[in-house]
């Protein structure tokens, strides 16, 4: 599971699981919840007065899973919204919600699973495989549609990396003792 703002492209938050039970895609949404409560209750406060249907909240995108959905009210009752996704063979119709993003990072991600010949030893080798992507993804990489800039930059969280960011991002983390997971 995998959750990217769609305006800077920043993986939000991820899961490696088996199945995508309830319980999973409460845990999930709480990433979320952690990272960008302050922002979602900003926007809430400032819509709140408005009539429910003219309220322009934060969106989140997912596709029709039921669990999503639930875990989703649980967490984010009246403060957002919850609408989702046309498959990506549907863009071309310019349909307003898609979760092409994720869709792609998703993509990506299989392509290279399918590139480690020998797989995973364990369940916890691919869920370090999955938190460096994520990372790689988010300070390194450089996007495409950002115009060369990666989504950490995009999205205000300058670390002042040097031209080789990776080895930049390895001095950072080592330097001032962080995780970016």
């Amino acid at each position: 599971m995998n959750a990217i703002d769609s305006k800077t492209k920043f993986v939000l938050a991820h899961s490696f699981v088996e199945k995508r039970t309830k319980e999973k895609c409460v845990k999930f949404l709480n990433q979320i919840k952690d990272i960008c409560y302050d922002q979602i209750i900003y926007v809430y406060k400032k819509e709140k007065h408005k009539k429910v249907e003219d309220r322009e909240l934060i969106e989140f995108t997912c596709d029709k899973f039921a669990n999503y959905k639930t875990a989703f009210s649980k967490l984010f009752y009246r403060t957002c919204k919850l609408n989702f996704g046309v498959p990506i063979a549907c863009k071309k119709y310019n349909l307003k919600h898609n979760n092409n993003p994720v869709e792609r990072y998703n993509g990506k991600i299989k392509d290279r699973i399918k590139n480690i010949r020998s797989g995973f030893k364990s369940f916890e080798d691919a869920k370090k495989f999955m938190d460096l992507r994520r990372t790689i993804y988010n300070f390194v990489n450089p996007h495409q549609e950002l115009l060369g800039r990666t989504p950490a930059e995009t999205a205000g969280i300058d670390l002042e990396l040097e031209r080789n960011k990776l080895m930049s991002l390895i001095k950072f983390v080592r330097d001032n003792h962080v995780s970016l997971s």
